[in-house]
């Protein structure tokens, strides 16, 4: 029988998080980019716990945060919600200060809470899409990251430019990517 996507994906991240780690390495260095076609983004969420097991097999802890109910949790809260609907133009300057920043607390204080053999895995990114570049998250969190950050992203990467659910021009980015397709151990 072969293997779904999902288990070769799977497979694939297992070797990585079970190589040894760096300890000297810089936030940047410490992300891992999980990367799946975007039609795979239910089955993927259905099937996290494949990760965590892997995680947990190669001796690592894990922490989720699943990212989805951010923005909704936030529009909720504000007084002006109804404006907004009304004429969202005016929700740009509110996206682009608070809402990132709020999104940015809420990863960091994930991550300060996990040691340095800790996966901090994010979940539901493409939940941000039009809200918040991905790209600006995980930058204003490399500061917290001790162990590693691994981002469930739906979309594609061609050498270092991640393209979120192949919408949007991507970004160059040196984290490290685990696709279906890996061979091997990896590096750091």
């Amino acid at each position: 029988m072969s293997m779904s996507r999902i288990q070769k994906l799977a497979r694939a991240y297992e070797r990585h998080i079970g190589a040894p780690w760096q300890r000297t390495l810089a936030g940047a260095q410490r992300v891992v980019f999980v990367v799946y076609e975007k039609e795979l983004e239910r089955t993927v969420r259905a099937r996290v716990g494949e990760f965590e097991q892997a995680t947990l097999r190669t001796g690592h802890g894990w922490s989720l945060v699943d990212c989805t109910p951010w923005f909704a949790d936030w529009m909720a809260r504000d007084e002006y919600r109804d404006a907004y609907f009304e004429d969202p133009s005016l929700l740009e300057l509110k996206l682009e200060t608070e809402f990132r920043d709020i999104c940015a607390q809420k990863l960091c204080a994930a991550l300060e809470g996990a040691g340095e053999n800790d996966v901090t895995a994010l979940l539901g990114v493409a939940s941000l899409y039009g809200f918040l570049r991905v790209s600006d998250l995980v930058r204003s969190a490399e500061p917290a990251i001790r162990g590693r950050l691994v981002v469930f992203f739906p979309g594609s990467k061609s050498e270092n430019n991640f393209r979120l659910l192949d919408a949007r021009d991507g970004w160059n980015y040196l984290a490290q990517a685990i696709t279906p397709h890996d061979e091997g151990a990896f590096l750091p």
